[in-house]
């Protein structure tokens, strides 16, 4: 289960976050992750809980927003949703696209409580 490490790696960076801010606390993380991220959501919800106690963020709320695999086809210029074996263009079916969406792992926005 290596979600729990990158679970931990995304905390770190929360807890940076938090300090330039001077937060008390973090309420809620909101993250975009695509299929081709190699981490699978569940298993990230399911290590956030061991990964922020006793930390900031021990009483947050983390949200997923699942990101949709998009490519750009070269051959056409049309962007549209592939799915995640077959990253062909959906228009003409031409193999030469460039991946739009789809591998991210990111800190999409941060609710944080700082003093007053």
């Amino acid at each position: 289960m290596h979600e729990l490490s990158v679970c931990q790696g995304l905390l770190r960076q929360v807890k940076q976050i938090a300090l330039e801010h001077r937060a008390t606390a973090v309420e809620k993380i909101y993250l975009q992750i695509g299929p081709l991220a190699g981490v699978e959501p569940a298993l990230l919800q399911a290590a956030f809980p061991i990964a922020s106690a006793d930390s900031l963020a021990a009483q947050a709320q983390m949200v997923i927003r699942a990101m949709p695999i998009r490519v750009h086809c070269r051959r056409c210029h049309a962007d549209t949703e592939a799915s995640l074996n077959n990253l062909t263009c959906a228009d003409c079916g031409d193999w030469e696209t460039e991946l739009l969406s789809g591998d991210e792992l990111l800190i999409e926005r941060i609710e944080m409580q700082t003093p007053q």
